[in-house]
């Protein structure tokens, strides 16, 4: 299984990004190591704003490619609203992906989500 998560950065920015392992990308994400994306080396991240688990790898990136093509407001929309999904994103097949609503960076940090 695959995760796509939104995060909130520095800035009020929104950064978007795929990992195997949500729980250990977001630890590298705080830690601002090598490990760490460059983009959030230099707006850390603040929160976490969405996350979906995908069947595969590949949805994954599908995903994660589309969401980065939507504009700052249509990205508010996904994080925000159940339906916007299906009316932003119509060429993803639904069933590939589940929202994991209520997922906090703090849960994350300390790994208490299931994964």
């Amino acid at each position: 299984m695959y995760f796509v998560y939104m995060v909130y950065c520095k800035g009020d920015t929104l950064y978007t990004g795929v990992a195997q392992d949500i729980c250990r990308r977001m630890r590298q994400h705080t830690d601002r190591g090598t490990a760490c994306a460059r983009y959030t080396r230099a707006h850390p991240i603040q929160a976490l704003a969405a996350l979906w688990e995908a069947e595969d790898k590949g949805a994954a990136l599908r995903l994660e490619y589309r969401i980065k093509q939507l504009t700052r407001t249509e990205k508010e929309r996904l994080i925000h609203e159940d339906t916007a999904f299906s009316q932003l994103l119509p060429q993803l097949e639904v069933s590939r992906y589940r929202r994991r609503p209520g997922v906090t960076l703090e849960m994350c940090l300390e790994g208490k989500i299931d994964a």
